[in-house]
């Protein structure tokens, strides 16, 4: 488990690094299309470029337990998404059918994570029926009782979402059965299953306070069942801003080995009203900001990089100006609590990849 974790460490970076660009430069192509079929191709390329980071996050999930953002979440769009995915890529030989109740209850959680719930499920449910089957979600509201409670030992009581995945595919034997999330225990042969999946599963229901249940019998078929407890009243629902705000002709410093970011980020904000000023790392961020430090309003700083990293940078530019704005971006979720414990009121963190609004957004903010 320590070897996955230090592996997915080592390469979150990277690979967040590579999608970062490929994010931003899908709004600003979006901003100056006007074909239906061109918007259609870079909503696919966006997707995807999302799903390769939503990759990287579950085993880091996984592996180093990092928590993800709770909003309000609705299933049915969740299901959707999941439908979508299963008759665009799923053969043709798997019927999808889904039940959803008519008033069902909204859950609070990361979306991102119950979105690889379903996936690893319905994927699982695929590769369970190699000739063929039908694949069936089902979300309904339910309450526990202290009677149910006593008979399910992870079960408490309360209101809860089941979502149930179910298939007819080959079934779980009774011996595999107890097993089948534990971490690295397959039944597929070998190259065609980690046996992560599961694992990941089981871990973020509970991260969410809930349980699941599974029920199988040899060549009918298997049927997952996550329950999911409701939101309460008093949380806030978090929708994404439908307009992306836009400078006051500011003077930013982009600080980010990676050229592809350095320039994508300075096309996005010069695009947007503001103006660009950029250094490859930080000694060359401290030089600029010493010669400019008069114009400069705010500072979007990579947390790795060489010759001086991400946290002494921001540093050394509070101690030359402590009210100076900062965004600290990162492709590895752990340096936000780092940051979280070290950064002053002027400092957002920003993970990678993100899109050109999600910047502009954060950016907008911190120079209130």
């Amino acid at each position: 488990m320590e070897s996955i974790g230090t592996l997915a460490s080592g390469i979150a970076h990277d690979l967040n690094n590579v999608l970062s660009p490929i994010l931003m430069s899908v709004q600003l192509l979006r901003n100056k299309s006007r074909n239906d079929k061109e918007i259609s191709m870079l909503e696919i390329v966006e997707n995807n470029a999302k799903r390769g980071a939503n990759l990287v996050k579950q085993v880091l999930s996984f592996a180093r337990g990092i928590e993800g953002d709770r909003t309000i979440i609705q299933v049915k769009e969740l299901i959707r998404e999941m439908k979508q995915i299963v008759e665009q890529t799923f053969p043709k030989s798997i019927v999808f059918n889904q039940s959803i109740q008519e008033d069902l209850w909204h859950i609070s959680g990361d979306n991102t994570q119950l979105h690889q719930v379903l996936m690893n499920l319905c994927l699982n449910a695929r590769d369970a029926m190699p000739d063929g089957g039908k694949l069936t979600i089902c979300a309904e509201n339910i309450i526990i009782d202290d009677n149910y409670a006593k008979m399910h030992l992870d079960a408490k009581v309360g209101s809860y979402v089941v979502i149930s995945v179910a298939d007819t595919g080959i079934g779980i034997t009774p011996e595999f059965l107890d097993r089948i999330f534990e971490p690295f225990f397959t039944t597929k042969e070998f190259g065609k299953g980690t046996g992560l999946g599961l694992s990941t599963v089981i871990g973020i229901i509970k991260g969410h306070n809930g349980f699941i249940n599974v029920s199988s019998a040899v060549g009918k078929g298997t049927k997952f069942e996550a329950y999911l407890p409701i939101a309460q009243s008093n949380a806030i629902q978090i929708t994404e801003c439908l307009t992306t705000p836009v400078g006051n002709g500011e003077l930013i410093l982009v600080v980010d080995d990676e050229p592809s970011i350095r320039d994508i980020t300075s096309t996005s904000l010069e695009q947007h009203n503001y103006q660009a000023m950029t250094a490859n790392d930080g000694i060359e961020a401290v030089a600029l900001y010493a010669q400019h430090k008069n114009q400069i309003r705010a500072a979007i700083v990579d947390m790795m990089m060489p010759n001086m990293d991400g946290t002494t940078t921001i540093k050394t530019l509070h101690r030359m100006n402590p009210s100076l704005r900062m965004i600290a971006v990162s492709g590895l979720p752990t340096n936000e609590q780092n940051m979280n414990e070290k950064a002053s009121k002027y400092t957002a963190f920003l993970p990678k990849p993100y899109t050109a609004r999600e910047l502009l957004t954060t950016l907008h903010s911190v120079l209130k």
